[in-house]
């Protein structure tokens, strides 16, 4: 099997395509050019994805933020109802050492309020420091006060 050599030059390349009418450059580029038009709309089509992915990334990212913040808000609500218990059983020991008046002691109170016992308070808070602040203040803001 032997084949016809093959021709080289660009006299041959002129005649093979003028055998066939001379059509096939015009139709050969407006295929290309259809080819191209393609490529340019997929272009633009890829630099929308482009960029709609960009906006999905920073949206996932401040929803990670989010989320961060979140999970550390709740270990903060989970640390404090843990305390509770120990809150409420202080609570409990406190108020079971306070002393309870006796059945004929609510019979004296009845005829004494001012000798009745009060319990101990569980919290105290300086009301005294707080006053003379208030006070001081409204002495600074007072009109004929400089």
């Amino acid at each position: 099997m032997s084949y016809a050599p093959r021709p080289t030059g660009f006299t041959s390349h002129v005649r093979a395509s003028s055998a066939f009418g001379g059509n096939i450059p015009t139709q050969q580029t407006s295929n290309l050019q259809a080819r191209i038009n393609e490529k340019k709309m997929e272009l633009e089509s890829l630099k929308q994805l482009r960029d709609l992915s960009a906006g999905l990334a920073g949206q996932m990212q401040q929803l990670e933020e989010k989320l961060a913040t979140l999970s550390n808000g709740t270990e903060a609500v989970a640390a404090v109802m843990g305390n509770w218990a120990t809150v409420l059983r202080a609570i409990h020991m406190a108020s079971a050492s306070i002393p309870r008046p006796k059945e004929n002691d609510q019979e004296d109170s009845a005829t004494a309020p001012e000798e009745q016992t009060l319990p101990q308070t569980l919290v105290r808070i300086p009301i005294q420091q707080a006053e003379a602040a208030q006070r001081e203040e409204q002495k600074r803001a007072a009109p004929g006060h400089t």
